[in-house]
């Protein structure tokens, strides 16, 4: 694996080049190494995997970039498109004023495109901030990130206001054989703490419990707020609050991806276990479902970015972690002047944070 790193005062992030995927992140707080990221327990196990395993699943670790997300139907790719399966070159890495900043570039191009990943990090703030770049090509694009973390103890739920919650006609485990599921498929609710259920009755989509055995995939829909998007997992036995934020009009959705020993055949193997993956994104399922007419854009949401020849189109993410004690996620968070202000009941705490970094009021490419 050839890896590149950077730091910050108290972060560093490593990315894995063979695939883009974020290899490792460290945040210090409260005295701890906080490391809000997954890493799949077989890609440093050295085993023998099924030899027809994209090679994005192969090395499946902490975030990634999807282009497109899902199936490649239109662009012959892998799994979740070339950005997510290959290699990415070093264009540049070096310190800044405040902390570091590296630009990556994929080998392969999309849709014609070429890919630029940017990574910041700044002294003193907990967080990775992301930008991708697609420059020049022709149709359009389907993207989402693909942050996953991982809870040996469960975890609560909290989010930015959703218009709905959907999940798609089909479940990701339909064979009792090879997995297993909770939700229903298809399913909707505005209510995010009542989703219907397989069996009947509803399910708590704020809760994570370990006891739940199950594969479940589901989009979340922003609703219309005029802030950033942003998820908030406060994981119980790490004692500490993941986040990941957002620009709902560049990522009008969040697809979370419920994977807690659900599979039960290579290289899952039931021990996938404890995973979240909080996936923001522009997409529906597929590549070719997402330039088309589907059921999202049928909801007024975008499911693609346009690419053509002398344009660029960009979007920008934020994955970040501090210690927290309790075990509830804010309900609230506020961004302003610098400064991230989480509350929850009548606390509330503030760490630095790029206020100016979502670009939250600005129009996105279409």
């Amino acid at each position: 694996m050839t890896v590149s790193t950077i730091k910050a005062r108290d972060i560093s992030v490593s990315l894995d080049l063979t695939v883009g995927h974020i290899a490792d992140m460290v945040v210090e707080g409260g005295g701890r190494q906080l490391k809000p990221l997954h890493r799949a327990p077989w890609v440093d196990a050295g085993e023998t995997l099924p030899d027809y395993l994209p090679e994005g699943t192969v090395r499946l670790s902490g975030d990634f970039l999807c282009a497109p997300f899902s199936r490649s139907d239109v662009e012959e790719a892998p799994l979740h498109g070339w950005p997510a399966n290959s290699a990415w070159d070093v264009v540049e890495s070096a310190a800044t004023e405040d902390g570091w900043r590296a630009v990556y570039r994929l080998r392969h191009r999309v849709m014609g495109a070429s890919v630029d990943k940017i990574l910041t990090l700044r002294d003193g703030h907990p967080f990775l901030y992301q930008e991708h770049v697609f420059s020049g090509g022709h149709g359009a694009i389907s993207v989402a990130h693909h942050p996953m973390t991982a809870m040996t103890g469960g975890g609560r739920l909290a989010f930015s206001p959703k218009r709905f919650a959907a999940t798609p006609d089909d479940p990701l485990e339909p064979d009792p054989a090879r997995g297993r599921f909770m939700l229903a498929y298809p399913g909707r609710s505005a209510d995010l703490g009542h989703f219907p259920a397989a069996g009947g009755g509803t399910v708590d989509l704020t809760e994570y419990r370990m006891g739940d055995r199950r594969e479940d995939f589901l989009t979340l829909v922003e609703a219309d707020h005029g802030g950033p998007g942003w998820t908030a997992l406060a994981r119980e036995a790490e004692q500490d609050l993941v986040l990941v934020l957002k620009n709902p009009a560049e990522l009008p959705i969040t697809m979370l991806w419920f994977s807690n020993g659900g599979r039960d055949y290579a290289p899952w193997s039931g021990r996938h276990r404890g995973v979240l993956g909080i996936e923001d994104g522009r997409t529906a399922i597929g590549h070719a479902a997402s330039i088309g007419d589907n059921w999202l854009t049928r909801e007024g949401v975008a499911t693609a970015f346009a690419l053509g020849e002398g344009r660029s189109v960009s979007f920008r993410h934020i994955i970040g972690a501090m210690p927290l004690s309790g075990g509830e996620p804010p309900q609230a968070i506020t961004t302003a002047d610098g400064r991230m202000r989480p509350a929850a009941g009548s606390s509330s705490w503030e760490v630095p944070f790029d206020s100016d970094f979502l670009r939250i009021g600005r129009t996105a490419a279409a």
